[in-house]
């Protein structure tokens, strides 16, 4: 799958990840919503790892940078 993530959204989602992970462990949140932050904990920091939201491919949207005239793609 071609990634559609940049940089900052990647470490964004990876804060917010281990933040979600964080309020689950010491208890600051329980019941569900300690599972759906618990979800989104996973989700966050599983697409931040290999670069690709699968939520952006129907709108066809990508958060990396636009090539300029005459570089070459990255993967």
């Amino acid at each position: 799958m071609k990634k559609n993530m940049g940089s900052l959204d990647r470490v964004l989602r990876i804060i917010a990840g281990v933040v979600f992970a964080i309020l689950i462990v010491t208890q600051t949140v329980s019941g569900v919503l300690a599972v759906i932050l618990g979800i989104l904990a996973v989700v966050f920091i599983v697409t931040s790892l290999i670069g690709v939201c699968p939520g952006y491919v129907p709108f066809r949207w990508s958060t990396l940078p636009k090539a300029r005239t005459g570089d070459t793609p990255k993967d």
